[in-house]
């Protein structure tokens, strides 16, 4: 457990802090597994630490030891009648489709002796989603465009039409509704790279054979009208990323279908802990329509 809190914290006092123990246990830990194997597991420096080579190739094995000792644990504490451990959680910024809030709250109220960690994402549901397939992730809320990836087991709460955002002056607002054609030559304001909603309007011009220009990437979706407002281009997005007001005007897409959804997700490699398990249990009690 030691390696795996210094591998994913990358930091020795980070994971002292995470395991409630002192550094220099943590240190010895690591040294002596180390010795064990007869390998360096980390390079370690004054500014950072990094995995080995030997290290990246011990850490998935890791990862599964310490989920089999979870998965006994949970039996044990089944029985008894309360749930330990530590649950980490992943989510996407200015999403409101689950309270969070609430759903962790009645968590934490019921199983107050599960440790509750909670990340927002920082490179789009791809991170989310490789963070689970590593094992850095129980359970995350993010959206995935098409099919899953491989590995993952997925329920979709909510499914959302993506439509047309365009500055209120511009000549295809004279239109009902638009298509992909139209908006090929237009600058976009869009998600970056490894976003849902990015990669579904990438996978819809990609699928009818065309190309589009981003000018400007913004990471908080809910800002992105505020953008296309100003003048500063057009935006394929969902619905509900979008307030009306006379500075926008929304259009349908004809020709494609392109949605945005928004999914919970675990890794299928791995069996759900009784946490997640749990926290699955809530999720519908606390999403918003």
């Amino acid at each position: 457990m030691y390696f795996v809190s210094v591998a994913e914290e990358r930091s020795f006092t980070r994971a002292a802090e995470r395991l409630r123990v002192v550094q220099s246990g943590v240190s010895a830990a690591v040294r002596g597994l180390e010795r064990e194997l007869g390998v360096q597991l980390f390079e370690r420096t004054s500014q950072r630490v990094v995995l080995t080579d030997a290290g990246t190739a011990l850490l998935p094995a890791a990862r599964a030891t310490i989920d089999a000792a979870q998965a006994a644990r949970d039996a044990v504490d089944e029985v008894r009648g309360g749930l330990r451990g530590t649950l980490r959680i992943g989510t996407l910024t200015s999403v409101g489709f689950v309270d969070l809030p609430g759903l962790l709250g009645q968590f934490h109220a019921e199983h107050p002796h599960v440790d509750l960690r909670l990340r927002t994402a920082t490179s789009g549901s791809a991170g989310l989603a490789d963070a689970l397939l590593d094992g850095e992730l129980d359970v995350a809320f993010l959206s995935l465009s098409g099919h899953p990836p491989a590995g993952l087991s997925t329920r979709t709460l909510v499914a959302e039409p993506i439509v047309a955002v365009l500055p209120a002056s511009h000549p295809l607002t004279e239109r009902e509704s638009v298509s992909l054609a139209d908006l090929a030559d237009e600058p976009f304001v869009d998600s970056p790279l490894g976003y849902g909603n990015r990669t579904e309007v990438d996978r819809g011009f990609a699928a009818a054979g065309l190309q589009r220009r981003v000018a400007l990437e913004v990471a908080d979706i809910a800002t992105v009208p505020q953008y296309v407002g100003n003048g500063l281009g057009v935006a394929l997005i969902p619905r509900f990323a979008v307030r009306p007001g006379p500075e926008l005007a929304l259009r349908p897409v004809l020709g494609t279908r392109l949605s945005w959804t928004f999914d919970v997700a675990t890794a299928a490699a791995r069996r759900p802990s009784a946490a997640v398990r749990a926290l699955l249990r809530l999720v519908d009690a606390h999403r918003r329509s």
